[in-house]
């Protein structure tokens, strides 16, 4: 009997596991939809991958703009294979972070570049499938824009998020890194710059005290500061050239410095001489890398570039201007604020960097989309530059809140010795007479009109115009004597110099 009993034991302990294994696995696949890793890391975590850099971001566009462009080629240059993740919402604070990973939401789009360099973007995944699916060498957090000099929000936030992302990652001598981004371009329109004071210099300030003390907040291993090298390249001939048109998000030039930034800080080798010029000038290439060297290596002050200053140079090729639009057309420079302060630095047909920068000095109203395509001018536009315009309104009742007497452009970089010719293409589908007079001056001055209205074929051009000694012309656009339209419509979509 007692034999019986203990054979019974047996059997019913081995059944009853049996049947725990089963309800255990069973339960374990049904509540898994997502496919996430089970609770045996050994078994089931991605292997580790020798030899390849893996880098995680858990941001929002400023991370896009830092490591989606730029920062696989850099890398691959230089003989380094990476991976690159980028977990993007849009606008995304580390508040929003915190609530995503407390309750496992899976509202990301992941961004992943791969060994090869193809990026695949999946939506609908959480941060801690993000976080397991790679064994992450290197994971990023950042604050958004809004909040970026705001310390009591990174101090409320960030320990939460370290401290999950910690707990999920997989890699055991992963180290983690706080991306501090950049401040916005002096004439950003973005409500947020208010909590700056609409100062770039404020907000830079602000950033970089929170950085100073994110260590003591979350025991990161590392800052990478893309916002310092922002800010170095920024005192640069180059300046206030790295943002696109809404003033807080980079441009190309811009997205190249911040992926040096990233390169140099991770790998350790200065991104200084790199091959990789991201389709960039000799010159603009000299400023981003050098930029982000000094900012690696003085990541919480402003280091000056004002001696990389390129030489003015006479234009072999014509330099071509297109006004309204952050979208680029080959061989067009892309001037897409229209604001006191906006500033492009100028490249000819080419592509090579000529020293000469534009720089709004009176604002324009705003950017107009109702130009003409189709155009058959001189100028060779293609639709989207000749459809696009900035405008003003020089007399009648305020529009968008103000008048604009004038638009006036201040041309720098210029040779005191010779003389430039400007030609300039104005349209707005209309039909009243919106005549609009274009005025160049230097030492030396010139004047041209054309009618805008439905315009396709009409250019003005003004001739032999002398810099000043200090190499310096202004182009003032305003309405011309016949404008007949109620508020003094005038218009610039695009412009050509050329030099003797």
């Amino acid at each position: 009997m007692k034999n019986w009993i203990k054979i019974f034991t047996k059997q019913s302990a081995i059944l009853i596991a049996l049947c725990t294994i089963t309800l255990f696995s069973a339960c374990s696949k049904d509540g898994n939809p997502n496919g996430l890793p089970d609770a045996n890391p050994d078994e089931y975590a991605r292997k580790a991958k020798p030899g390849v850099i893996k880098i995680l971001a858990i941001g929002n566009s400023f991370s896009e703009d830092a490591i989606e462009s730029n920062l696989y080629e850099l890398a691959k240059e230089k003989g380094l294979k990476v991976i690159i993740g980028n977990m993007y919402i849009a606008g995304a604070s580390l508040a929003n972070h915190r609530t995503n990973a407390e309750r496992g939401t899976p509202v990301y789009e992941y961004r992943k570049i791969g060994e090869d360099g193809v990026k695949k973007n999946t939506t609908k995944v959480s941060l801690e499938q993000a976080i397991q699916d790679e064994q992450w060498d290197y994971i990023s957090v950042q604050q958004a824009s809004p909040n970026s000099g705001q310390l009591e929000t990174v101090q409320k936030d960030l320990p939460a998020v370290f401290n999950y992302v910690k707990s999920k990652a997989t890699n055991e001598n992963v180290k983690y890194a706080y991306h501090s981004t950049w401040a916005y371009a002096t004439s950003s329109t973005y409500s947020a710059f208010a909590n700056y004071n609409n100062n770039q210099a404020t907000m830079y300030n602000a950033i970089i005290n929170v950085s100073q003390k994110i260590e003591s907040i979350a025991p990161v291993n590392f800052i990478i500061p893309a916002g310092t090298a922002i800010q170095n390249a920024r005192t640069s001939a180059l300046g206030e050239s790295f943002n696109v048109g809404d003033g807080y998000h980079l441009n190309a030039l811009g997205k190249y410095i911040a992926a040096c930034t990233w390169f140099e800080k991770i790998t350790g080798q200065s991104v200084v001489g790199n091959a990789y010029n991201g389709g960039f000038s000799s010159f603009e290439v000299k400023v981003a890398q050098n930029a982000a060297h000094l900012a690696v290596l003085k990541p919480n002050e402003i280091t000056s570039m004002s001696t990389y200053e390129a030489e003015p140079v006479p234009l072999v090729n014509p330099v071509l201007v297109d006004f309204g639009n952050a979208t680029p057309s080959a061989t067009w420079n892309q001037m897409s604020g229209y604001t006191v302060g906006s500033k492009v630095n100028l490249k000819d047909t080419k592509n090579i960097f000529v020293g000469m920068s534009l720089t709004i000095i009176e604002r324009f109203n705003n950017i107009n989309t109702n130009g003409a395509i189709g155009t058959t001018t001189p100028l060779n536009m293609p639709d989207n530059v000749s459809a696009r315009n900035f405008y003003g309104n020089a007399k009648g009742a305020p529009f968008n809140n103000i008048v604009t007497p004038k638009g006036v452009i201040e041309v720098a970089g210029l040779i005191p010795t010779l003389n430039y010719s400007f030609s300039f293409f104005g349209s707005r589908d209309a039909s009243d007479n919106r005549e609009t007079l274009f005025t160049v001056s230097g030492v030396n001055s010139g004047s041209a009109s054309l009618n805008p209205s439905s315009n396709k074929t009409q250019i003005a051009t003004i001739e032999n115009i002398k810099p000043n000694a200090q190499g310096k012309i202004t182009i003032t656009v305003t309405a011309g004597p016949n404008n007949v339209s109620a508020n003094g419509w005038f218009y610039l979509n695009a412009a050509k110099i050329t030099s003797n």
